[in-house]
């Protein structure tokens, strides 16, 4: 079995976000890899107007689920549940997908769907640019209060602007229609609250809660990785 994991929005150097969880699951042999976004900057061409969008991050993600036979489950992370929507679908080593505070489109759904129209107040949209980022001074009360110190310090580094265009584009599969599927809801979560996690996840065939916040692979690695045995 292998792990790739697909992070979120409005972050880059996905092997940082998920390096907790990775570390102890390599320790039990399971290796994983994290692919780059081109949405957010992660490949030859920034975001924003004329850069990539969602569908060059699941031709990203999809190529690195093709480099493999191996038996894969796929995790995806907020923004990463539209990703995997149409990542994943087809693809038969992908055995189940750990959805972790995510959205679970339907065919010809977009991620502005999922909200109430306006931005959230912890995000920075730039229309001049085409970008939107997370506001750094937001960062930790919204997405990492449970975690530690050393975990809060460095993630600024990690935040990326991204190209506005994917919350408007929509995904043409649905692969949680086709492969077994967890849902993680995080009951701490401050980013995407609770009640809209469980709304989600009645898609999903299973539900799973962990009390933690938006980020559980960096403050319960442990509890990640023994979800991800078990399935």
């Amino acid at each position: 079995m292998r792990v790739v994991f697909v992070h979120g929005a409005c972050v880059r150097d996905g092997s940082w976000w998920w390096h907790r969880t990775a570390e102890l699951l390599q320790e039990r042999g399971v290796p994983s890899v994290a692919p780059a976004l081109p949405s957010c900057g992660e490949a030859a061409l920034p975001g924003g107007v004329g850069g990539p969008g969602l569908s060059e991050d699941v031709a990203a993600v999809r190529q690195v689920l093709q480099d493999s036979d191996e038996p894969t489950v796929v995790v995806a992370h907020s923004y990463g549940g539209i990703i995997t929507a149409e990542a994943a679908a087809g693809i038969g080593s992908v055995r189940h997908l750990l959805l972790v505070s995510s959205y679970l489109p339907e065919v010809g759904q977009s991620l502005s769907e999922f909200g109430d129209g306006s931005p959230a107040p912890f995000l920075d949209v730039d229309p001049d640019a085409g970008t939107f980022g997370v506001r750094p001074e937001l960062l930790v009360d919204t997405f990492l209060q449970d975690c530690d110190p050393e975990v809060q310090a460095q993630a600024a580094d990690h935040l990326a602007r991204q190209s506005v265009q994917v919350i408007g584009q929509t995904v043409g599969a649905a692969a949680w229609q086709q492969v077994p599927s967890t849902y993680l809801v995080c009951a701490q979560d401050r980013g995407t609250l609770p009640r809209l996690q469980r709304e989600f996840a009645r898609r999903a065939g299973s539900v799973v809660e962990l009390d933690a916040g938006h980020h559980p692979f960096l403050s319960q690695p442990a509890a990640v990785r023994d979800l991800l045995l078990s399935l």
